[in-house]
């Protein structure tokens, strides 16, 4: 018997689904895939040569390429993923050839108050617990890779410190003079853990390493998760890796992980991270896991080679764009598919009735904060809250239509939804030029999700004239202001003295010509202000500062802080998950 979402929480509902899941076996049977394609991680996971596949599969058309994306995330959550997968199984339940490919959760908001972005109620990925806790591995290759340039870094420092040049050379090195107060990378881990932000290291003697203060990042956060996640294949990858700008030294040139010597080392602990994941919905639709970058400081996609090998396996792809359409899919849009040279047929964006209430601050809606209780009013019908937050999708219905594809907005409805709210988002979509559809994927699954399934059909049929904010010549000074104001909606751009040099810098340095521009802010508002809900005007954008990522090959102009470090909260999910002894079955994950 299926689960009620209603009264179960989602790991028991995903319990319940895993007794009659297919295997590994059976999806890459139904998906064609040849035994040597496919690397089994017991019964139900595994990994895909994406590269074998490619090439057999050479001459295929691709499938069409369905992006979902969001209004700008608030904390009562918006349920991308949940939609994500809703529509796959939507897509399913009307007979469509249909894979997905989402990122890998981070184990920082799974242990924390996000949870695990596996998607709930009937709309779910499982095998729950492996996709929650760790998957095959690719985030902590990923932590390996990242740290142990770190620990290249740190020991050349403390080498160059204790030995001559004469000694130096006698292993083969040079002194490379590396600048302690430069130093660009940190180290990474999977959690949530502010009493890593800032830390001294090296304490001790002189075999001890080189005393300095350092920090940590969260692990999806590396630059080596932003690389894997755009590579296109493993050359590709060792070329990128081998570019990552570690530090400085005294004269202000990069070091990188080739000088280090550590490139190929790195590269060696990613050699399995660099093939997708392959697991399933509640209903059975394969559905494929690879990659977790940051979408506030890299592309927040899954990955360039899951897209590439969907593309090739099925008539339809669903693939997901980290928070709104301001910053998942302008990064998308403008970056990803420039990159992988695909374009989307459709986007969908993902809504909630009482997420567009919080946007209505300025018609009395009361704030929400993370892992607080929902204020009881958002319970209640308010036309005059949610006409106000409506400001807020028809600016992401812009944003989307900027690139040349008409969106579907998807109002993912919970139970106090009333008839006239759902009537008054519907209304609004369509005049903004949006199809618009209802969706209960959450509490049916696939059946739930038929009219969003049959909006995005009907809308695949469509000739898409898809075109890039700014084409390959734009210079970077000028990205920016198109993506402000055009995006984000800012009256201009404003840059302090540090950020201004910085820029001139770039722009004087042929090298940086190619390299992608990705906006830094805050996920929370379309400006750089989090407390600017709705579409804020009158405002201008501040660029603070500039991040130059070489691996990646990235530019990112900074508006705002933003920290690359979550803390844990103080009813974290941690609290909730067990495993019972008897069975091993993981419990409470959310």
């Amino acid at each position: 018997m299926t689960l009620d979402p209603r009264h179960c929480p989602d790991w028991q509902i995903a319990a319940d689904a895993e007794r009659r899941m297919k295997t590994c076996y059976q999806l890459a049977e139904e998906l064609g895939l040849h035994q040597d394609e496919f690397m089994p991680f017991g019964h139900y996971i595994a990994k895909v040569n994406y590269q074998r596949v490619l090439s057999r599969l050479a001459n295929k058309p691709d499938g069409k390429l369905i992006e979902v994306t969001g209004i700008t995330p608030t904390p009562l959550g918006e349920g991308k993923s949940t939609t994500t997968i809703g529509l796959l199984q939507g897509l399913g339940r009307r007979g469509k050839q249909v894979v997905g490919c989402i990122r890998q959760p981070s184990g920082g908001p799974t242990m924390n108050i996000k949870g695990s972005a596996g998607g709930g109620g009937r709309s779910q990925i499982i095998p729950l617990a492996d996709f929650s806790l760790g998957l095959t591995g690719d985030i902590n290759a990923v932590m390996n890779a990242h740290n142990l340039a770190m620990v290249a870094l740190t020991a050349r420092l403390q080498h160059e410190r204790n030995y001559s040049d004469a000694f130096l050379a006698k292993q083969g090195l040079r002194r490379l003079d590396i600048d302690p107060t430069s130093v660009q990378m940190p180290w990474v881990i999977d959690f949530c853990a502010q009493a890593l932000r800032n830390v001294i290291i090296g304490l001790g003697g002189k075999n001890d390493g080189y005393l300095m203060q350092s920090k940590f990042h969260i692990a999806v956060a590396s630059e080596v998760m932003a690389i894997l996640a755009i590579c296109r294949d493993l050359r590709d990858l060792r070329e990128r890796i081998g570019r990552i700008i570690v530090a400085f030294d005294k004269r202000g040139q990069p070091i990188t992980t080739g000088d280090l010597e550590v490139a190929g080392a790195m590269t060696a602990w990613l050699r399995y991270a660099i093939y997708p994941n392959m697991l399933q919905t509640l209903e059975g639709q394969p559905c494929f896991v690879h990659t977790g970058p940051f979408a506030n400081i890299a592309i927040g996609q899954s990955s360039i080679v899951g897209d590439l090998l969907c593309l090739k396996l099925a008539d339809y792809h669903v693939t997901e764009s980290g928070f709104g359409a301001d910053i998942g899919f302008e990064k998308f849009w403008n970056v990803k598919c420039r990159l992988m040279g695909k374009v989307p047929q459709v986007s969908v964006i993902t809504c909630t009735i009482r997420g567009l209430k919080h946007h209505g601050v300025r018609a009395g809606a009361p704030p929400c904060l993370p892992g607080k209780p929902i204020p009881k009013e958002y319970m209640e019908e308010n036309l005059a809250w949610l006409e106000a937050g409506l400001e807020n999708l028809v600016h992401h219905i812009n944003i989307v239509k900027l690139s040349g594809v008409r969106p579907v907005v998807c109002i993912n409805r919970f139970q106090t939804d009333t008839e006239r709210e759902l009537a008054m988002v519907r209304r609004a979509a369509e005049s903004a030029g949006a199809r618009c559809a209802v969706a209960e994927h959450w509490l049916k699954g696939g059946e739930g999700a038929l009219e969003l399934a049959d909006a995005v059909l009907d809308a695949c049929q469509e000739k898409v004239n898809f075109r890039f904010l700014y084409d390959d010549q734009t210079p970077l000074r000028e990205r920016i202001e198109l993506i402000a104001t055009r995006v984000y909606g800012a009256d201009g751009v404003s840059y302090t003295a540090q950020a201004e040099e910085k820029l001139r810098e770039i722009e004087s340095n042929p090298q940086y010509r190619d390299f992608a521009t990705v906006m830094v802010k805050t996920q929370y508002s379309l400006s750089h202000d989090p407390a600017l809900k709705g579409a804020p005007r009158g405002w201008v954008l501040p660029i603070q500062d500039f991040l130059v990522f070489g691996g990646a090959r990235f530019i990112c102009p900074v508006a705002g802080t933003i920290s690359l470090m979550p803390g844990t909260g103080s009813d974290p999910a941690f609290r909730r998950i067990d495993v019972d002894v008897e069975t091993g079955e993981v419990r409470g994950l959310f």
